[in-house]
């Protein structure tokens, strides 16, 4: 199992200003991870081994490359790293951290927050979306050069059809569980790897914005055959981030998002009939 960009490209400036770099003292680059809140980070369980001992972990927001200048950028200590309770193993489910900075960011043109999908949302099969990360290019190759962030996009595979997949000629007894979410190309070819985990699954919806489908997770090998890439689900974490975290910005997942006009009807509704009471 890898811990999980192969077959992308190097995303223009501050096209995903949500994308963070997260490094240790020791290892520099390690995971990747995404800007929710000013003082809030998402990024995957896996990523934090020992959630109490984090003096050594650096998050750098606002980055483009790895190496050399980046005038956005800014660095952070962690405050505390939250994981569910009942994490274990990427493997199990539940492959989800949030991350609190000990200083907030600062908002710019190249430094935004992530939408994150409502616990409702479902992403169709089929579904073109967006990996990002500074992970390895192919298997055992790192990211060269001055490290561009690489972008990659891929479809969203339904569980059935992702749980088929790795029935085939099994390596290993993967189960496709309920907080997972799959992406990538039956015949490979584009996906995640190392040094990718923690990163954004990111899909458009119609109102032209971005929601977080998924945390880059776990996968076989990197970009392939019947191995897509899996994704801990974003959606079935909306609670738990709600209770951790204030001013999530939450979206449909939608193509013509009509599920955020209904919820911004029910709530107009529902203050009208309170300001009548209220009289």
């Amino acid at each position: 199992m890898t811990n999980r960009i192969v077959g992308g490209s190097s995303a223009s400036e501050g096209a995903w200003p949500w994308q963070v770099d997260i490094q240790t003292d020791s290892k520099g680059h390690v995971c990747g991870g995404t800007v929710i809140a000013e003082n809030w980070v998402l990024s995957a369980a896996h990523c934090f081994p020992n959630p109490n001992d984090i003096s050594s972990y650096l998050i750098y927001v606002g980055r483009q490359q790895l190496q050399g200048w980046n005038p956005d950028e800014t660095i952070h200590r962690i405050r505390r790293v939250v994981v569910p309770l009942g994490y274990t193993d990427p493997q199990l489910g539940q492959d989800i951290a949030l991350v609190e900075l000990a200083t907030p960011v600062v908002w710019s043109d190249r430094v935004q927050p992530v939408c994150l999908p409502y616990a409702s949302a479902e992403f169709n099969s089929d579904m073109k979306c967006m990996i990002t990360g500074w992970g390895d290019i192919r298997d055992g190759v790192s990211l060269q050069g001055v490290g561009p962030l690489q972008e990659v996009q891929v479809p969203i595979i339904d569980s059935k059809t992702c749980q088929d997949m790795f029935l085939i000629n099994p390596t290993e007894n993967i189960d496709i569980r309920f907080d997972m979410i799959c992406a990538g190309y039956q015949k490979g070819g584009k996906d995640s790897c190392q040094g990718d985990s923690g990163g954004p699954l990111v899909c458009q919806i119609g109102d032209g914005s971005w929601v977080q489908a998924g945390i880059v997770s776990f996968g076989l090998g990197c970009a392939k055959e019947n191995r897509p890439g899996v994704y801990a689900k974003v959606s079935s974490f909306s609670n738990f981030i709600q209770n951790h975290v204030g001013g999530v910005q939450l979206k449909s997942a939608s193509r013509h998002n009509w599920a955020d006009r209904v919820m911004v009807l029910i709530r107009t509704l529902t203050l009208l009939v309170l300001v009548q009471l209220l009289r």
